[in-house]
């Protein structure tokens, strides 16, 4: 799954109900329920509990439930985060933003996880454990799935991905090309659809620090030239400097561009797919916020839609799967991405009505949910299975994929009260901080136009991710 914009329905103090419900951002609560929708499955899928379910393993050999709901993450994601930043029109804010909203939960999780792993149970990548040093600096940056290095868990993928979003939303917005998303999330769909076939992709690396070898060095050579650029980047961009901005977040840019286009572990059409599908949801909002034409952004969206329909057709056999994680079967790849999008156009047709509660709550816990679920099921699993019976066959045998779920949302609530929100209060004093000892020039000056008056409906205040 992926680190998603989280804007709350509602404002958790400030103007009394009545004057919030005329605010746009109590328009935004269909973005929780996909959220939500999406984390529920992702736990669901990764407790193995739909092959007991009679007809189960049928329709996983035609559907992966794991890719469409990374998939609709990835939409709303697209849709949701360039706002943000234009909104502030401050890419410092931004970073600092992004920053201590995905960083402190995740830190903590990995770090129960390796706990766990102890325990017996295989929560960590076994090079997390073995190569602890160089896996934990890869894993710090957030695009060790794209220097060959396993992610510490292995839902972490999806937020390498995340990343690289970042990195060119940031270059594009110093650029002040950030309105020409429907033309690059065609280049990037169409790119799939194109050079999926035959562009092999982790040129520079072995898969993992364990393949490697006698080539373990360019893993490790890989990871200091990667983090060596990724801190001047960051270092620029937390200046505050117009000038030192703009190159900080075009170096990410590059930095992001290298990784995704020669050393990404999935395949090729799926990287391409996953960038074109996020920049498809920004075309979204900036046709909703009539920024582009309407008639554009249907094309882009159609095209990235076929492209990523045909692409499972055409691409995901054989040895693609092993990089995918789908089964051995097209229509896994394929109906799921369809249906990704008709999830999030059914989203987009209800996003003026009032989403259940329970769906909106499951949002704005979702990254939580995402980043625990998996230590949890392996904790879940093996001291069920140590300290009681349980049978193969039967009601039985669904107790510890139900204590698993319950499990999550009793964990995931306290995860996003006691580390996520703390951490969004930290990254606020630091952004303060930040401000007054390094201001920067008003925004007439600045390294980029804000996008306030653009991005009028757009509610205040990003918040977690997932």
């Amino acid at each position: 799954m992926t680190v998603i914009e989280r804007q709350p329905a509602e404002s958790p103090a400030g103007p009394s109900a009545t004057n919030r419900a005329d605010r746009p951002a109590s328009r935004l609560g269909w973005l929780d329920g996909l959220r939500g929708i999406a984390a529920l499955l992702v736990a669901v899928h990764h407790s193995f509990i739909i092959p007991m379910i009679p007809g189960g393993n049928a329709f996983e050999d035609n559907f992966d439930l794991g890719l469409y709901a990374v998939m609709v993450f990835f939409l709303v994601s697209g849709y949701i985060v360039p706002a943000s930043l234009e909104r502030r029109g401050d890419v410092r804010a931004f970073w600092v933003g992004r920053i201590f909203r995905i960083y402190p939960v995740l830190v903590v999780v990995v770090a129960i996880s390796m706990i766990v792993y102890g325990a017996g149970r295989y929560t960590v990548q076994s090079d997390y454990i073995h190569y602890p040093t160089w896996s934990a600096v890869a894993n710090l940056t957030l695009l060790q799935d794209m220097m060959g290095v396993e992610n510490a868990l292995g839902v972490m993928w999806t937020l390498c991905y995340e990343m690289v979003f970042y990195f060119f939303v940031s270059a594009l917005f110093v650029k002040g090309w950030h309105r020409r998303s429907a033309p690059i999330s065609v280049f990037f769909a169409g790119a799939a659809l194109l050079l999926g076939g035959w562009v092999e992709p982790q040129k520079l690396t072995p898969q993992n620090l364990a393949q490697a070898g006698q080539h373990g060095q360019v893993v490790h050579h890989l990871i200091i030239a990667v983090v060596l650029v990724l801190v001047t980047g960051m270092v620029c961009v937390l200046s505050g400097r117009p000038e030192a901005i703009r190159t900080g977040a075009l170096t990410l840019g590059g930095l992001g561009a290298v990784l995704l286009f020669f050393n990404a572990r999935s395949t090729f059409f799926e990287s391409m797919l996953i960038l074109g599908t996020m920049f498809a949801g920004t075309a979204i909002f900036r046709a909703e916020k009539k920024q582009i034409d309407r008639t554009l952004a249907w094309v882009c969206c159609l095209f990235v839609l076929a492209a990523g329909f045909l692409c499972g057709y055409m691409y995901n056999r054989g040895g693609a799967v092993d990089r995918t994680w789908t089964k051995n079967s097209w229509h896994t790849f394929a109906f799921a991405v369809l249906a990704a999008w008709l999830t999030f156009g059914i989203g987009m047709l209800l996003r003026n009505r009032r989403w259940p509660r329970v769906l909106t709550w499951l949002g704005k816990i979702s990254y939580s949910v995402y980043l625990v679920h998996l230590p949890i099921l392996w904790l879940t699993d093996w001291a069920v299975r140590k300290y009681f019976y349980v049978p193969d066959t039967g009601w039985r045998s669904y107790e510890p994929k139900v204590a698993m779920l319950a499990l999550v949302f009793v964990i995931a609530p306290l995860s996003h009260r006691f580390l996520e929100l703390p951490g969004q209060r930290l990254g606020k004093r630091v952004q303060t901080m930040l401000d007054r000892r390094f201001p920067q020039p008003k925004p007439e000056t600045a390294v980029a136009e804000p996008a306030v008056a653009e991005t009028a409906g757009t509610p205040a205040g990003p918040a977690p991710q997932h």
